[in-house]
Formats: structure tokens, sequence, C-alpha cells
């Protein structure tokens, strides 16, 4: 998964060990591997929810002047981006 003298990322090990887990589990090899990405994925979405919402956690602790406008600059983010969605 990796290129030639580049160690594996941690989600690339993660994602070779589930797809590893779903075959022994007798799953067909397409099957594990779409499973094992979508765990991986929703993994990384859930780690970036965390993480924003601890930063603006501590911006509202630490630096309560400046979280409502780091509140609309996520907020408008979301809008921004539902817009694309559906403009396509």
């Amino acid at each position: 998964m990796s290129t030639q003298g580049t160690p594996p990322t941690v989600p690339q090990t993660a994602l070779a060990a589930l797809v590893d887990t779903f075959i022994r589990q007798g799953h067909p090899s397409q099957y594990a591997q779409a499973m094992a990405t979508s765990i991986i994925f929703q993994t990384d979405l859930d780690l970036r929810n965390a993480q924003l919402a601890n930063l603006l956690g501590w911006l509202k602790e630490e630096y309560h002047d400046i979280y409502p406008l780091a509140l609309a600059v996520v907020e408008k983010t979301c809008s921004d981006f539902e817009r694309q969605v559906q403009e396509g």
C-alpha cells in the first residue's frame, strides 16, 4: 500500500489489518476492502469532528472574544459546502 521505501501510514496499516480480519471472517475480498475503507473513513471523520470540537471549546474558554468569529467561520464553511453540493 505504500510506495517503495516509504513506511505505511497508520490509516494504511489499519486498512490492511481490517481487510485481513474481514477476509478471515469469510467476507469476499472486494467487500472486505469496501467495509474496511468505510470504517477508516468514518473514524477519520470522527477524529476531525473531535479536533474541531476541542478547538472550538478551547477558543470559547481561553479566547471568548474571538470564539463567535471562529464559530461564524465554521458555520460559513458548512453553508458553503452544502451550497456546493446542491449546485453539483
